[in-house]
Parts: structure tokens; sequence; C-alpha cells
């Protein structure tokens, strides 16, 4: 109504509804919510410490009677569907060439058809594993920030927003944090000379679709790893390629057995427990050499260049003539491209956690397995040593146990 007490016209009640609605949740987000633990992310390393969490005895926030209980947990997770990084991945990878794609914990994996495209397999998987163990997945949210209480009380703050609906927020006071953020959300673009004046398409992997979308001309494939290897061989049906690569390819002709991954992950564990910047497992493991990496090579597909010096207007060139010997194959000192894809890799989404301070001189977030060295209110999974699907899932244990004195 208005000042004389008629009605307002009916054009103006959904604004003050809209108005009402912002003060209310403006309300409930200065009320934190208190949970004992909150899970950032509900990809492979998330779940499975979301499941040794509830196996622990914690009740999901959203579950009947939560607000009861003694000992919660939350999961948050930005993505509009169950699945992690895997519902991102380009449609023609499919479960057959799919690596690192594993159990999670208590369900096994399942593939009916190889042929089946593991963005698909993989996210219905999730979303199986999700309701069979009752984890109530809260999506699409995002983490923007996390600090610490400041009254003396020990906790964490984790602030919230909606994906799709912004104005909605939250605040969880938790006394740990299981962080699982991965990477997928970081693709990492090196700088080189000549980048910003190339005329042609540069793409990251993050972004690549469809090898039809990049046959209209020849591409360079910049990076050493599976995704550089596997779009290789993909584009190498469409179109003319040439791969580049820092190191020469490290072709593991051998089995992949339990002690090769162990090793591997002790040599990126010591990384992070100096406190330096994560490598990835594969670039200690190397890559196997499928049979489909087998006719790659012999067609002279996967056969690689050194990397360029610089990126031209048209292409990239090297200074000096390549050396066969050195374990790549030579070429011209000058190609000519249309696209330029980079498949250089991912950094860890761990911008939310910058109000804690974690990092260390060396780049990186000195590490006890999960636990942050300076703060154990922290576990980080998919994080340097747990970054494969192998890793997390025993990540996912280790946090659970390690915060384990906090509900005991």
């Amino acid at each position: 109504m208005d000042a004389s007490g008629n009605a307002l016209p009916h054009d103006d009640r959904p604004q003050d509804t809209r108005r009402s609605r912002r003060a209310r949740r403006a309300a409930e987000a200065a009320s934190p919510v208190d949970v004992t633990v909150v899970v950032i992310g509900a990809g492979q390393a998330g779940l499975s410490a979301a499941y040794h969490l509830r196996r622990a005895g914690l009740v999901a926030v959203g579950e009947r009677g939560w607000e009861r209980a003694a000992a919660t947990f939350v999961v948050l997770d930005d993505g509009a569907q169950a699945g992690g990084a895997w519902q991102h991945r380009w449609p023609g990878l499919t479960m057959a060439e799919a690596h690192g794609v594993h159990d999670l914990p208590g369900m096994p994996l399942v593939v009916a058809d190889l042929a089946e495209p593991a963005a698909f397999a993989v996210p219905y998987y999730f979303a199986q594993y999700e309701d069979a163990f009752e984890l109530r997945v809260q999506r699409p949210v995002r983490v923007e920030r996390v600090e610490s209480e400041t009254d003396g009380a020990g906790s964490l703050l984790v602030h919230s927003r909606a994906v799709d609906r912004p104005d909605e927020t939250v605040v969880w006071r938790a006394r740990g944090l299981i962080n699982a953020s991965g990477t997928w959300k970081k693709p990492f673009w090196p700088a080189y000379p000549g980048r910003g004046a190339f005329r042609g398409r540069q793409l990251h992997a993050h972004d690549f679709r469809l090898p039809a979308d990049l046959a209209d001309g020849h591409v360079v494939v910049i990076g050493g790893g599976t995704s550089a290897v596997q779009l290789t061989l993909a584009l190498a049906r469409v179109t003319t390629t040439t791969w580049v690569t820092r190191r020469p390819p490290a072709w593991r002709d051998e089995t992949f057995t339990p002690e090769v991954g162990r090793d591997a992950v002790a040599q990126v564990d010591e990384r992070t427990r100096a406190g330096l910047a994560p490598q990835s497992i594969v670039s200690v493991t190397g890559l196997p050499l499928t049979p489909a990496y087998r006719a790659g090579i012999t067609a002279g597909v996967l056969r690689a260049r050194r990397m360029f010096d610089r990126i031209t207007p048209d292409g990239v060139e090297w200074d000096a003539p390549d050396n066969p010997s050195d374990g790549w194959v030579g070429g011209p000192a000058h190609v000519q491209a249309r696209t330029l894809l980079w498949c250089t890799g991912f950094r860890a989404s761990l911008d939310h956690l910058g109000p804690l301070g974690l990092r260390a001189r060396g780049g990186g977030i000195v590490m006890d397995g999960t636990q942050v060295v300076a703060d154990p209110r922290i576990q980080l999974v998919g994080y340097g040593p747990s970054a494969s699907t192998v890793g997390a899932n025993r990540a996912g244990r280790e946090a659970a146990r390690n915060l384990r004195p906090l509900w005991n």
C-alpha cells in the first residue's frame, strides 16, 4: 500500500518481493552455518573424501535431522552436474582411450560400452555414486574465499555463492576443510615471444571440442603430456600437424605396475613436502606405449620437434636447426599454422585459499601427505601426489582420517 492506504499497482509487487528476498538472503548470509567439515569440489578426490567422512559417522547437510547431529559435512561443487572435470572433456575421448579412470571407494565403475564418450560415462558414474551414498552435493556453488574466524575460536569461514543465483550467499563455519577444487578452472598458458602477434587461432586443450573445428589449416600442438598425444592423433585424421615439446617424449614401454605408480607419487610428494610447486604425475611416469600410440609413431604423427623459439604472425620458428639425436625430429626453420593448440596443462585452483597465506617461498604449499603443515585444519586432495585418480582415492581416506580429532 501507499502512504494513503491504497493498494500499489500490480506491476510494483514483484519488485517489492525481490527486495524482500534479497533482504532475507542477506540476513541468512550474515549468520554462518555451522558444520564440522566443508569439502570443496566433487571430482574424484572430493567424492572419495566425502565417502570416508560418511563412513566415519558424519551426517551430510540436508539429510533429515542434520542440524542436530554431533558431526556434519557439506560438499560444495561449482559444476552444473556431477562429473567433476570429466564432464568438460572433448566428446571424442572414449572410455577406451581415457587414461586414469578408476573406481571410487565402495562402488565399482562398470562401463558397458568402451566406445562411449568419457564425458558422458564418468559423470553418470559420479552421479550414481553421489546418490548411492547420499552425499547430497550442493551445486552449482562457488567458493569465493576461505578465511580464519577472528574471534579466536579456531574456525574457518567458507564464503560461498550460488552460481546461477549470484545474490544467494552462504557462509559456512567449519572446524576443518578438505579442498578438492582440482585444476580444470586454471588452464596454464606459458609466455612465448610473439604470442600476441599471431594472426591465427590460439586454443587451450581446456576448450577443445571437435577435431573438425580445427580442420581449416595446419595445427601446431604444444605440450608433452597425454592430452597433447591424444589430440595430435585426433587432429591428424582431419588436418596436418606439428607436435612440439619442451623435453623429448618419455615413452614408457613397460607395464604400469603399482610399484611404478608409488615411485612416481613419491617423487611428486618430495616436492610438495619442500614447498615447491608440484609436478604432474605424467611428467614422472612418462607416456605409456599403447597400440594407438605405437601406430601414431610409426605413421610419423607422434614424432615431436623441440619447442620453437618464437611465434610469428603466421606460425612458429626456430633459431637453430634441430638435432634428431636429442630425441626430437627435424624440420624447417619456419612452420606456417592456422592454429596453435596449447596442451600445456593446468595449475591448482587455490585462489580462494589466498586469505589463509599458505604459500611457501618455493611457490607451492608445504605438505605432509594431504595436510597443510602451516594449518592442519586444511587438507588438500587432488593436489601434487594425489592429482591422479588413484592417488585421489587414497588422499580422500587420508584427509578424513587426519581430521578425525575434530569430531572424536
